[in-house]
């Protein structure tokens, strides 16, 4: 079967989203939108896996629902929701989860790390996670999900999980007179070079919002002043750039800086080198913080506004979720019949 090409592609909403945000993810939603149908939804579901304080969540909703619309995507090109606006993801989460295997979410390496050793007490929620983020994408029978490393292992299971619900139904399928492969095996899109985004303050951690240190990372709700002095005093060694890309690879703080310039010039590492090669960072910040400012800063300004004005972003959500939950019938209508449900 040919399926349209249409992208899926969520965020949680844990509030304060920087650069590694915005670099890895919502800057790679404008240019699809140009060649895919889109939808970019703000995973609230997912977000309670672990407890929220609930008016800290309605407004970290509307701030990821704002820094995708500040960033260029387009409403009404694109379908801009939240998750919880459309029930039919809870209802495909738990069809799957009767399809999925407990040993296939026990070898999520996302569950171990966030569940530790206090494995026993977290939600059941966290450990089923994979599954709902499975019937996000498979809901809208997406073609393709933009994913960086720390997702690939959770794409991999949902091209298990549709191969096993085929294979599962197939009679069913068949009796429907539906194709064969009612779900597609949707392919990764995977992130360019320099979109993993590391703390300003230690090239070796990712940049987070729990890092302790506001120093540390690039909030996008930033103002120019910030952004500047976070990357002017941010974390380096004491040699010259180098010439060679090679030799960044033990220099993890000059790989992070040149690699943010790359991905905010939409240049190579190669180029940027080319072009700072040998001088020092008193010629690459000042440029690094010039280019960071003048980028992020008037999104920052519009998110700013688009958050004021709740109205706005709730109407843009709610007609989202209306778009998306007809996409999403669709495919609950078959759903149901396959697995033999009654309505």
């Amino acid at each position: 079967m040919a399926f349209s090409p249409r992208v899926f592609s969520g965020i949680q909403p844990s509030g304060d989203l920087h650069l590694g945000n915005y670099l890895g993810a919502i800057r790679r939603f404008v240019p699809l939108q140009d060649t895919h149908e889109t939808l970019y939804c703000v995973v609230d579901m997912h977000a309670i896996t672990v407890w929220q304080e609930p008016n800290a969540l309605r407004r970290a909703t509307r701030e990821v629902a704002a820094a995708f619309i500040a960033a260029g995507v387009d409403p009404k090109r694109s379908i801009v929701f939240n998750q919880s606006q459309v029930m039919q993801h809870a209802e495909l989460a738990w069809v799957f989860n009767c399809v999925a295997r407990i040993g296939w979410m026990n070898r999520m390496t996302q569950f171990k790390d966030k569940a530790g050793k206090n494995s026993e007490n977290v939600s059941l929620g966290l450990l089923a996670y994979p599954s709902l983020m499975a019937a996000d994408i498979l809901l809208y029978k997406a073609t393709a999900v933009p994913v960086g490393d720390d997702q690939k292992q959770h794409l991999e299971l949902t091209r298990d999980i549709a191969a096993k619900f085929n294979n599962d139904y197939a009679a069913s399928i068949a009796e429907q007179g539906l194709d064969p492969d009612f779900f597609p095996i949707t392919e990764p899109l995977i992130a360019g070079p320099a979109t993993r985004i590391m703390s300003l303050r230690d090239g070796t951690k990712k940049m987070s919002k729990s890092d302790p240190s506001d120093q540390s990372r690039i909030s996008l709700l930033d103002d120019a002043d910030a952004i500047s002095k976070k990357i002017k005093k941010a974390t380096t060694d004491p040699a010259e750039l180098p010439l060679e890309v090679a030799d960044l690879k033990e220099r993890p703080e000059a790989d992070n800086l040149v690699g943010i310039y790359a991905a905010l010039s939409d240049k190579t590492k190669a180029e940027v080198l080319a072009e700072f090669g040998g001088h020092g960072w008193g010629k690459f910040k000042p440029a690094l913080a010039d280019l960071a400012v003048a980028q992020l800063a008037p999104m920052a300004g519009e998110m700013r506004r688009l958050i004021d004005d709740p109205t706005t972003i709730d109407g843009i959500l709610r007609d989202g979720g209306e778009r998306a939950a007809a996409l999403a019938e669709k495919t609950m209508h078959d759903v149901r019949r396959i697995v033999g449900f009654i309505r």
